[in-house]
């Protein structure tokens, strides 16, 4: 058996919870007795704890793949960095306005080829997962 309520609610909370049994299409009484049910709940604040885990833990595993990302992104640019200043020599001052501007040329075909790719989805992370992952040995291929 069921027992009658009566409480004022002020209205912006009633325009909230009207909006929100409207969206869910269910009643409004359900809505408040679901919500009063689970905040009287004994176990609320241990099923709150873990639902605030569990998030906590997606967002470390994101900050440490993020981690990754941008040192695998660091490393190359500093390999890229060292190769390119051990294997290319000075230019003579009268070469430097062609070279700078040959260079200006080969940038913007850089940052359009990088806008490209970028639009694609392609990214250096996946290309070396998929270049470093482990193939299969040949021995392994006949085995059962």
């Amino acid at each position: 058996m069921r027992s009658k309520h009566t409480f004022r609610l002020p209205p912006r909370l009633a325009g909230q919870l009207a909006e929100y049994a409207i969206r869910k299409r269910v009643s409004q009484a359900l809505v408040v007795e679901t919500a009063l049910a689970s905040f009287l709940s004994p176990d609320g604040s241990e099923r709150l704890e873990a639902a605030i885990g569990r998030r906590l833990d997606r967002l470390s595993r994101q900050a440490d793949r993020l981690e990754h990302h941008v040192e695998i992104s660091n490393e190359a640019l500093a390999l890229f960095v060292r190769f390119w200043l051990t294997s290319t020599p000075s230019l003579p001052d009268a070469a430097m306005p062609a070279a700078q501007a040959k260079g200006r040329e080969r940038y913007e075909g850089f940052v359009e080829a990088l806008g490209r790719r970028m639009a694609k989805g392609l990214s250096l992370a996946r290309e070396l997962a998929q270049d470093v992952a482990p193939q299969p040995a040949a021995d392994d291929e006949g085995a059962v």
